[in-house]
């Protein structure tokens, strides 16, 4: 059985959560600069490899990510009062984020990446992604990889390659029991139910697949039922070991079992 996740979130306080849901601009996202009174100086650009953009009349490019649009639209006013406008006034907008996609994949109704602006939270993504399948299982894994922008306000923050991974099952999240705020990068990935290969002297050989953790007996009797002459007393169940290419074995007495030994 996959147990419940015990990640949680802290609370942030007010006049941090609304600065946090300003979006930051990422690589690749295209930006739609306007400036009042000079239309010759409109102009729809993409933010390069270098996080900058290209500006009419300007020398210099000018650092476009992890600037809010706002922020980016003060940056142009103070360069094109150096030596160009006396007193502009510019307004930027994003036209197309393309840097902080959420991707959500595998036992999803409608599977691929989502490009949100906010906050959102794991049980929206999900509901967003049309919610779990006819196919899906129990569980489901966050795969928190960073984003493309990386707009980090700690200086003290390392870079690593590292990729924090956290178990959910569905319910949970569903019922409101976990709660992650997703960030942009985030993987989502809904797993398919779990498969189950009954064969031996079964009355029904074959595949049974599984929402929720069941008992050897409910197995077999999903399979029918033993066959008349079965050795009740050395069934063995083949279980992969996580992460290795060995499966262990058990043996167990169904007898006993039967027994509520």
């Amino acid at each position: 059985a996959i147990g419940q996740s015990t990640t949680h979130e802290t609370t942030l306080p007010a006049n941090l959560v609304q600065k946090e849901d300003q979006y930051r601009i990422g690589f690749q996202d295209i930006i739609e600069i306007e400036v009042f009174r000079h239309s010759e100086l409109n102009q729809r650009v993409a933010v390069g490899p270098t996080g900058t953009i290209e500006l009419f009349r300007l020398e210099r490019p000018v650092v476009a990510v992890c600037r809010t649009e706002v922020e980016l639209a003060s940056d142009i006013e103070n360069a094109y009062k150096e030596k160009y406008l006396k007193n502009p006034q510019v307004k930027v907008r994003v036209g197309e984020q393309k840097s902080q996609a959420f991707a959500v994949m595998g036992a999803v109704e409608k599977p691929g990446n989502y490009y949100i602006s906010r906050r959102v939270h794991l049980l929206e993504l999900l509901a967003m992604a049309g919610g779990p399948n006819k196919e899906s299982g129990t569980r489901m894994l966050v795969a928190r990889t960073g984003s493309t922008s990386n707009c980090r306000k700690n200086n003290s923050e390392t870079d690593d390659d590292s990729i924090a991974v956290i178990g959910y099952k569905i319910r949970d999240v569903q019922e409101g029991k976990v709660t992650l705020w997703m960030r942009p990068g985030d993987i989502v990935s809904v797993f398919e139910a779990d498969m189950v290969y009954m064969y031996g002297n079964l009355r029904k050989e074959g595949a049974l697949r599984i929402r929720d953790p069941i008992t050897l007996t409910q197995a077999i009797a999903s399979a029918e039922g033993l066959k008349p002459a079965t050795d009740k007393s050395k069934i063995r169940i083949l279980r992969q070991v996580s992460g290795k290419a060995e499966r262990e074995e058990f043996v167990y007495d169904l007898n006993q079992i039967d027994k509520g030994k």
